[in-house]
């Protein structure tokens, strides 16, 4: 039997800032899952499929989750 390579392959957003390198969205891809995690906190990350992702994405750009104003 012969181990499995469990590294995570990551691609940052082409839509990140590119200013200190820590600012931006990641994910990683497996035959199962998506991975995303934000560069500056690289030890947690959301695992998903890509259905519940699709759904997600689709709301925020119909703006059906509303973007919160500072106090």
């Amino acid at each position: 039997m012969h181990a499995m390579d469990h590294t995570l392959q990551w691609q940052k957003s082409t839509f990140s800032d590119g200013g200190e390198g820590n600012t931006c969205v990641e994910l990683a891809a497996t035959p199962t899952a998506l991975h995303l995690r934000e560069s500056d906190t690289p030890d947690t990350e959301l695992a998903t499929t890509t259905a519940p992702l699709a759904n997600l994405i689709r709301g925020v750009k119909s703006g059906l989750f509303p973007v919160a104003t500072p106090r």
